[in-house]
């Protein structure tokens, strides 16, 4: 019975100190570390992958130090005049692997390509049919045909309800938001042509538009990359309607490359014939 009690105090007394270390030890820490501030830098101002940073797109702001990534960076100069390896919206804290001190290389957005879509540029041939010129790499788009053939007829098609710019160029070849950015004393060269990444459905759908007709680009999104990807969802559901598998492993691609197959088309299959009539298979 003595032996139980004294087990009884050891313990009571154990849970007492293991009590007065939590609360005047381990507690009193983690609410410090809850409370510390730190400054750090945060965006103000979207930045586009390969932008170079400069002091109007950020500031030094105050906040909590708990629990922040190891790599967040602290000091506005360790920012400044780097360049963006990924999109940064407004609010994002700016991480050092998110920054280069190089700038992106020309056209290193091609080099992504694996053989499953391609990179195909139409021509903008007015102001208006730019979106004034405010086009951006990363904005998902409906392109709309007008003047079409001798009916001279607008189309909005099925196949290019969803698309995404990977480039905007000038008619110097210079692509915007990639290169180095003009002086103050020189001006803003507007975008002539536009690069997109398609099918080769789509490519093809393209390439006789822009010898048939106008190409207009109509904003749809702009923003994170996340949702820009449900968009291009949403445009690989219409085109597997519109063109689908014929029997497996053999696509829409495969059979128009097959040399002993039937003869060539008059038109793009779903595209828009020579007079500028659309197929029956259009709605």
């Amino acid at each position: 019975m003595k032996d139980l009690l004294k087990n009884r105090i050891v313990v009571g007394l154990l849970c007492i100190i293991t009590a007065l270390i939590i609360c005047f030890g381990l507690t009193p820490m983690f609410n410090n570390a809850l409370q510390s501030k730190v400054e750090l830098v945060r965006v103000t101002t979207e930045i586009k992958k390969g932008d170079e940073i400069t002091a109007g797109m950020i500031t030094a702001v105050e906040t909590g130090g708990y629990n922040l990534p190891s790599d967040v960076i602290y000091k506005k100069e360790d920012v400044i005049g780097k360049f963006a390896n990924a999109d940064l919206y407004k609010g994002d804290y700016i991480l050092k692997s998110k920054l280069s001190d190089t700038p992106q290389l020309k056209n290193e957005y091609l080099s992504g390509l694996d053989g499953t879509n391609r990179a195909i540029s139409v021509t903008i041939k007015s102001f208006a049919a730019g979106l004034s010129g405010k086009l951006e790499r990363g904005d998902i788009v409906s392109l709309i045909a007008s003047d079409v053939g001798e009916a001279r007829k607008t189309l909005i098609l099925d196949e290019l309800q969803y698309v995404e710019i990977i480039a905007t160029t000038d008619s110097s070849g210079n692509d915007r938001n990639i290169q180095e950015q003009p002086k103050d004393n020189e001006d803003t060269e507007l975008a002539s042509t536009i690069t997109v990444l398609v099918t080769p459905q789509q490519a093809r759908l393209l390439a006789e538009l822009e010898q048939t007709g106008k190409l207009h680009a109509a904003l749809v999104y702009r923003g994170g990359a996340e949702n820009a990807q449900k968009f291009l969802t949403e445009q690989a559901k219409l085109l597997e309607a519109l063109y689908p598998v014929k029997s497996e492993g053999l696509t829409y691609e495969t059979e128009n490359n097959d040399s002993t197959g039937a003869p060539a088309p008059d038109s793009v299959a779903g595209g828009v014939s020579a007079n500028g009539n659309i197929p029956d298979t259009q709605d």
